[in-house]
């Protein structure tokens, strides 16, 4: 396991420039191999269903804990809202249909890439896959959604060091954002 800190680069109220922002930093990437997680706290059997439909077989646990219902134990979240789904390795084609079935919910979806490739025209060495994440946060402007808001945040994985601050400086160019000032702790 390693740890990156994630770096809000792009703050909008407007999903759908934060689903193309999204879509130009993964052409940037290396993403063979790519990978997609999510995290969500679902609330109403609407969004459940959506969801259950995009990812069969997602792992969650009652909020209360897993003692009050989980996927592991065969519960049915229905019955147990609200619930907090954990889902992990999944295919990188299930990103946008599972931010559209979370639709008003706090979520997040980082993609797991292989690596930040080489950019000669501005001195970045590539980055290997230990440092290679974005995550795009729903509804919330933290990981791990527990400042709920309007809007939506774009965080760039780092490994937190001065010289990953210019990729970061760069990757918040492509997209024409900025780094925020924000900078979350990322245990991978």
């Amino acid at each position: 396991m390693s740890n990156s800190v994630a770096v809000a680069v792009l703050v909008t109220a407007d999903l759908g420039k934060a689903i193309r922002s999204v879509r130009a930093l993964l052409a940037v990437a290396d993403v063979a191999d790519g990978e997609v997680d999510f995290e969500a706290t679902i609330r109403t059997p609407e969004v459940l269903s959506r969801v259950q439909e995009v990812l069969p077989g997602l792992e969650w646990w009652a909020v209360e804990g897993k003692e009050h219902g989980c996927s592991e134990a065969g519960d049915d979240p229905a019955v147990c809202l609200p619930v907090m789904v954990f889902d992990w390795g999944r295919p990188m084609d299930r990103a946008e249909p599972f931010i559209a079935a979370a639709a008003g919910t706090a979520a997040a979806v980082r993609w797991d890439l292989n690596a930040w490739p080489e950019v000669p025209e501005a001195d970045l060495e590539a980055v290997s896959q230990k440092y290679a994440y974005l995550t795009l946060t729903l509804n919330s402007r933290d990981l791990y959604q527990r400042e709920p808001s309007r809007d939506h945040t774009i965080h760039v994985h780092t490994d937190g060091t001065d010289g990953s601050a210019r990729r970061v400086e760069w990757l918040a160019g492509q997209i024409g954002g900025r780094p925020t000032g924000r900078v979350e702790p990322a245990p991978i």
